[in-house]
């Protein structure tokens, strides 16, 4: 009965999880928001300034300034603005799913400063004068668009017109209204002969209303722009745009579907992997696998969290690193079967071995991940959102979830005698009387020495960093704007198109770039750059232009050197952080000898890509320093596995007296770990590989890096960490003459000592 229990447990378990991710997912799918990203936006930086010499930019005016934007922002009738104050001087402004970026660009920052002077030019009202929201595009008798304007106070107006009736003859209210920056259209349509005027009607009566009437030669468009902007009110400061970048819907979605389309693809690999090979561990981590996308999506959605495209890849990725508990714990109970225990035992013992080792290894992803986190900008934050909110998810259910469901079937009783579930011949089974430990077992990897012939191995990787240098001496990289300056245009065509087409009708906007690459399944994609940061209008005509030729509007980027210069110091302060805090752990959770070859290996794994990238000519952007703290976090991985058996395989010798026998301890904790770390970096190198062939175009990139990386950070941890600490702590032994690896307790007795 007991037996049945458990697996009706089991049952019932998958029926109710079953049902209640059947009935919310689609629901929790849509409450999700996009990034701009994936649904089309603008995004805009920038840099506040004192708009008067005696202003100081503080934290209040910071703040007052986001409100102001944030009002502007209301006229566009955009939901869910992302408004983020950044350091001391920096505004953010995401605006995901705004249809006209163009008119969203010219009101977030044009100013209009709207002025009633007499015929003396001194000033009687200005915009402050005006009710909230009272701006309103009206027409008068004749039919032609002009601006209705609702005052505070219809006392004042009437003063205002009393004072104007008494200058007779000259009794004239001028209106001006001085736009500072994107007006162009508006001052264009005005014909007297300063730009700034728009009219000076003749007050032969005292007016006691609180209403008045902006007449110009305006269109429609024109004339509710302008009320549109004169609602937004005055900004208190002055900004500076540095870096902006907008995506056209149909991007959006394109890239999205393409990347969605490319994570189901890894995602079921991973699956039929784990089952094939693992058997009945295999299955029980596919569920698992299962619920924690489910609990990451719920989290997305309980936290408001706004996907991004590095953020969808970051959850996939999740999905390839949330299998190393289950794939580290299942080895484990394997080495147990074999050795004799029986699957209750082998069970009990592999969860226990196994815990603090998949606990090291989410830590140091969480560190890289975290100061990803705080040095990150924009979709990179997305990116470490993700990866933070999928490593805690991935630990909670991979861990004592798959633990819980697994235990249902082992303490069934129905697999007692039945290692082939485990993925285990009884052929490879020892008798307990024979006392064999896990670590005296054998593996296919037994005919190879992987640290004797170090000094060669140290060779071929010291040929590959020198290789590494000259490679960069003579390509450099291929930065991408983030990191120097420029305009970034990337088309999406309904049809294939040359670099010739898209640098004929660049030439028309007058602009001149050799730096035009096609891509895309059908030769549909183009991207081009430009040293040259576009104006306003320049991109709001570009988009217009291209958008016609090529059927949708082209995502446009554009960044300042000073943001440029800003990005790749933090990059290089990350990596340095993230080193220091890696090597601070493996100390504290090993020993000083084994962290800093872990982080010697992880740092040649990082270094080797960029090589990579220099030769293959791939664009270096921010998903770039993504992929490079990611590869530092997650390869050092493998490093503390084989680090982990190390130390368990010292605690067997207590003493160690002769160099060789550091040597025999490595060679054997190696290749007692090398399987399951091969397995663990399949995992997350399938569903890397997966985007990077049927992935968005826009990280690419991401893909290729992260892919570079996690292979040579495998090699690395092999033939640099294990053979670098087998060196250090020769010299330790040569030093002290023994090495005590292991001291026991004293066992306390009440017999006399004698």
């Amino acid at each position: 009965m007991v037996k049945r229990s458990r697996i009706i447990a089991f049952v019932i378990f998958i029926v109710v999880m079953g049902a209640v991710m059947g009935t919310t997912t689609k629901d929790i799918v849509n409450n999700i928001k996009l990034g701009l990203d994936l649904q089309g936006g603008f995004e805009v930086l920038y840099e506040v300034k004192p708009a008067k010499d005696d202003q100081v930019i503080d934290q209040k005016a910071l703040v007052a300034t986001a409100e102001a934007l944030d009002r502007r922002i209301n006229v566009l009738g955009v939901s869910e603005p992302n408004i983020q104050i950044e350091g001391n001087d920096r505004i953010r402004v995401q605006l995901a799913g705004v249809e006209d970026q163009n008119q969203a660009r010219e009101i977030l920052s044009t100013e209009a400063n709207l002025t009633f002077r007499d015929a003396n030019d001194r000033m009687m009202m200005d915009g402050t004068d005006l009710a909230e929201g009272g701006a309103q595009q009206t027409f008068d008798e004749n039919g032609r668009p002009i601006v209705s304007l609702k005052l505070k106070s219809a006392e004042k107006f009437k003063k205002v017109t009393e004072e104007i009736v008494g200058m007779a003859p000259n009794n004239y209210l001028v209106i001006w209204l001085d736009f500072e920056e994107g007006t162009d259209s508006f001052q264009s349509e005005i014909t007297k002969p300063d730009p700034k005027f728009i009219s000076a009607p003749t007050v032969n009566e005292i007016f006691n209303q609180d209403s008045v009437s902006i007449v110009g030669n305006f269109t429609v468009e024109e004339a509710k722009s302008l009320a549109d902007i004169l609602n937004a009110g005055a900004l208190p400061v002055q900004l500076d745009e540095i870096y902006s970048t907008s995506v056209g819907a149909q991007f959006g979605e394109h890239a999205m579907q393409e990347t969605v389309f490319a994570g189901l693809l890894g995602i079921a690999a991973v699956f039929l992997f784990m089952i094939f090979y693992y058997r009945l561990p295999g299955f029980i981590a596919t569920i698992t696998l299962t619920v924690y996308l489910f609990l990451t999506l719920t989290i997305f959605d309980w936290m408001n969290v706004v996907l991004t495209l590095p953020g969808i890849a970051a959850f996939i990725l999740g999905v390839g690193t949330a299998v190393d508990a289950n794939i580290i714990t299942a080895e484990r109970i394997r080495e147990e079967i074999r050795v004799g225990k029986s699957i209750k035992s082998a069970f009990k013992a592999g969860n226990t071995n196994s815990f603090s080792t998949v606990t090291d290894a989410n830590l140091t992803l969480l560190l890289a991940a975290a100061v990803l986190f705080y040095f990150g900008t924009s979709s990179v934050k997305g990116f470490a959102t993700s990866l933070i909110i999928g490593t805690l998810g991935s630990f909670i259910t991979n861990v004592y979830l798959s633990r819980w469901l697994l235990s249902l079937f082992v303490n069934s009783g129905y697999f007692d005698h039945r290692p082939g579930w485990f993925g285990v011949k009884k052929s490879a089974i020892h008798d307990l009387k024979e006392n064999v430990d896990t670590l005296d077992l054998t593996t296919k990897f037994d005919r190879f020495d992987f640290v004797t012939k170090r000094k060669r191995y140290f060779g071929i990787f010291g040929v590959l960093f020198v290789v590494g240098i000259i490679v960069l001496l003579m390509f450099k990289l291929n930065l991408s704007i983030d990191f120097t300056q420029g305009t970034r245009i990337e088309i999406l065509a309904d049809q294939a198109i040359t670099s010739e087409m898209v640098s004929q009708d660049l030439e028309e906007l007058d602009i001149t770039t050799d730096d035009i690459v096609i891509s895309g399944d059908g030769q549909n994609i183009g991207v081009a750059r430009t040293s040259d940061v576009l104006s306003q209008e320049e991109i709001s005509n570009l988009k217009a232009e291209l958008k016609d030729a090529y059927g949708s509007e082209p995502n446009v980027s554009s960044v300042t050197p000073m943001v440029g210069k800003e990005i790749a110091k933090n990059a290089v302060v990350a990596l340095l952080i993230t080193c220091l805090g890696l090597i601070v752990f493996v100390s504290f959770r090993f020993e000083w000898r084994m962290a800093v070859p872990a982080v010697i290996a992880l740092l040649f794994a990082a270094y080797i890509i960029i090589p990579f990238f220099s030769i293959t000519r791939l664009e270096v952007d921010l998903t770039f320093i993504a992929a490079l703290l990611t590869v530092v976090g997650y390869s050092i991985n493998d490093t503390i596995v084989t680090f982990d058996r190390i130390r368990e395989n010292m605690k067997r010798r207590r003493k160690i007296k002769q160099a060789e026998e550091i040597v025999d301890i490595a060679n054997t904790s190696v290749r007692q770990t090398l399987g399951r770390s091969v397995n663990t970096v399949l995992m997350v190198t399938l569903t890397v590989v997966a985007l990077m062939i049927f992935g968005s175009e826009s990280i690419r990139s991401f893909s290729v890096a992260l892919t570079v990386g996690l292979v040579v950070g495998t090699l690395s941890s092999i033939f640099i960490a294990t053979p670098l600490w087998v060196v250090m702590k020769q010299k330790e032994l040569k030093k002290k003459g023994v090495l005590i690896t292991f001291k026991e307790k004293p066992v306390k007795t009440d017999e006399p000592v004698v």
